[in-house]
């Protein structure tokens, strides 16, 4: 009697993720997009050196890194929309690898800045989660999450110059960029083992006109602006404090660093605030108090050395509720920005992140320029108010919009 063939080992063939990520993974590729920034910092002195360039080329490993990420967020937002949250955040991560690798092994000052602008893809870690997080929740749901996910953008640059800084101390400049690549690596594989896809299957992939509609859309433009006047208020007051703080005060580079910690330590405060009450004061609360928070800190800060009261604790310990009111804020109006239309959650966030940074990018050297000339506590509250006043504005349009107050401009 024939004897039956063995039967063939069976195969087990990996799933794919089907299950939305964790928010531990949105905040940790979040993070990474924030770190990827600053943490080589330290090491731009030891990269002119060792590569024989001048360090005012060197420095555009951060200035080109920020214009790169700009030009970035506008075409991966849309990507994201079109094919999906997963394909778009894997192949950045990918690219981010290889990029960093090649910053590593650079011999030449080209070839590091070619791969330094390479890894700026890794902002789709801030642009992907963002849009995943509102793919899964409604609007307020998704500001109150989001809101955990801004601590890390808060803390993530806070950590980056320390660490970089000890790393080129002990290792050189080189093992940061391995630690990019390690980082990156790292998170390349916790993205395609936890990462499913969010975007409801079955959406057509959006047309022409759905963009142009957004675009045209005054309660977007309204977010957009909350966002990127509150984001600017933080640039102009760390661009300017060191100028002041030395100039007036003579404080040291590590006092004014305390110092600068004071805000983000205020927006972690906020943020916190805004995570635990979003769901029962609402997105336009949120929104217009932070911004009020804002404005009332720096008026009270342009009277008191009106009044002739010139000491730092008098600067740092009001403008640090600038901070609290950019973690209420911020959370609402992003989550605001990528509600007016859903489906195309990607292209709101990365169009709103490039048009922050750009507009940071020109306060920043705005206010080089003013308080290289006049580098006085009042100069620098002056710059911060004019911002945190058309955040305001911004916000309160936002809010009757959104509660259809004002007629709507889409």
């Amino acid at each position: 009697m024939p004897t039956q063939a063995a039967a063939a080992p069976s195969v087990t063939i990996p799933r794919l993720p089907r299950t939305p990520p964790r928010l531990l993974t949105l905040t940790l590729l979040t993070a990474l997009s924030a770190l990827t920034l600053n943490m080589i910092l330290p090491s731009l002195p030891s990269m002119a050196r060792d590569l024989s360039a001048r360090e005012s080329v060197t420095a555009l490993a951060v200035s080109g890194y920020m214009l790169a990420s700009a030009v970035f967020q506008l075409g991966l937002g849309p990507l994201s929309d079109r094919y999906g949250r997963r394909p778009v955040m894997l192949g950045a991560l990918m690219i981010f690898v290889a990029a960093s690798l090649g910053c590593m092994l650079a011999q030449g000052v080209a070839m590091l800045l070619a791969c330094r602008v390479m890894q700026a893809v890794v902002i789709a870690g801030a642009v992907v989660s963002s849009a995943a997080m509102r793919d899964q929740h409604s609007a307020i749901d998704s500001a109150a999450k989001l809101s955990l996910i801004a601590s890390a953008m808060a803390v993530a640059p806070m950590m980056g110059p320390m660490l970089g800084g000890l790393l080129d101390l002990t290792l050189g400049w080189r093992s940061v960029f391995a630690l990019y690549a390690g980082l990156g690596g790292a998170l390349l594989v916790l993205a395609w083992a936890d990462m499913g896809e969010t975007r409801a299957p079955g959406l057509p992939a959006p047309r022409l006109g759905d963009w142009l509609a957004l675009l045209q859309s005054g309660r977007y433009w309204a977010y957009v602006l909350c966002t990127a006047f509150s984001v600017g208020a933080f640039y102009v007051f760390v661009t300017g404090v060191p100028y002041v703080a030395t100039a007036v005060w003579g404080l040291t580079p590590a006092e004014v660093g305390i110092g600068v910690g004071s805000i983000t330590g205020g927006f972690l405060v906020g943020a916190a605030i805004s995570a635990r009450q979003a769901r029962r004061l609402g997105m336009a609360v949120l929104l217009v108090s932070g911004r009020a928070v804002s404005v009332t800190a720096v008026a009270l800060a342009l009277t008191v050395f009106a009044a002739g009261v010139s000491h730092p604790l008098a600067l740092f310990g009001l403008t640090v509720f600038v901070g609290l009111g950019n973690g209420l804020t911020l959370p609402a109006a992003n989550a605001g920005t990528m509600s007016v239309r859903p489906a195309l959650a990607g292209t709101a966030a990365g169009l709103s992140g490039a048009l922050s940074m750009a507009l940071g990018a020109v306060l920043s050297t705005l206010t080089a320029v003013v308080v290289e000339h006049a580098a006085t506590p009042g100069t620098l509250l002056a710059l911060i108010m004019g911002c945190v006043l058309l955040s305001l504005v911004a916000a309160f349009v936002a809010s009757h919009l959104e509660r259809g107050a004002l007629p709507a401009l889409a």
